[in-house]
Formats: structure tokens, sequence, C-alpha cells
């Protein structure tokens, strides 16, 4: 036999243990700073192709994959630069706001209507022109 203490006393101990005072409240309080709120981060991905056109294509087939396998992958946010030049970056994905708030995910300059996320989003605008919103 371990422990000859009645089961009362033994459950008590282990309260107590984990943060239980007498009334069974948590001795430990909320933290008195609020929390911060998540910042914005990039990460940079370098990858060799033959040229700007090239490389616009396979930024986008990344920037695509990785938004399917991570959610937080906020792709309107993905840019293409040269690996000696960040400064100079531009967007690949339209970002065009929609109605209900949504942003579009049609690469940078694309014609007709602007498209929502996902498998039959929204679709909005005239359609005539490229880009238009």
């Amino acid at each position: 036999m371990r422990d000859n203490t009645s089961p009362h006393w033994r459950q008590r101990r282990a309260a107590g243990a984990l943060g239980g005072g007498r009334d069974g409240r948590s001795l430990i309080g909320p933290p008195r700073r609020p929390t911060r709120p998540h910042r914005f981060f990039t990460v940079h991905l370098g990858f060799t192709a033959p040229g700007p056109a090239e490389a616009r294509e396979l930024a986008v087939a990344y920037a695509e994959a990785l938004s399917l396998l991570r959610s937080e992958v906020a792709i309107g946010a993905a840019a293409l630069s040269p690996a000696d030049a960040w400064q100079r970056a531009e967007r690949l994905f339209c970002g065009a706001i929609g109605p209900d708030g949504e942003r579009c995910v049609d690469v940078a300059d694309h014609p007709g209507f602007h498209h929502a996320p996902g498998p039959g989003g929204l679709g909005w605008g005239d359609g005539d022109a490229p880009g238009d919103g």
C-alpha cells in the first residue's frame, strides 16, 4: 500500500497542487496586461527560373500550394522580386475587395471578373477590362 491516508485528503492535495484554493477557485489569475495582437510576418523563398515570366508562374504556384496546406498563409500578400532587389517586389494576386469584404485571389492584372477564394467563390465586377473593381 503506497499511501494510507484517506481518499478525501489525497484528492484535496492533488487539487491544491493543480492550483485550486480552498474554495475551489484557481490560485493563478488572468494576465494583467492585454495580450499583443498577432503581427504579420513575411517569408522569403528563393528559387531559380529562366526568366521573369516563368518565375512569376512558379511563385504563383508556390503561394497557392502553401495556402492550401496552411490556411494561415495570406495568399494576397504574396509578392515576387529578384533575389538581389527585394525593394522591387510586385504583387502576385489581385486582392480587389469584393462586396462582402472578401479579396480577389486571381493573379494580378487578370482579365474579367474578380473571384473570392474557395471552389465556387463569389464573382464580382464588370468583367470587361483587366483589373476592374
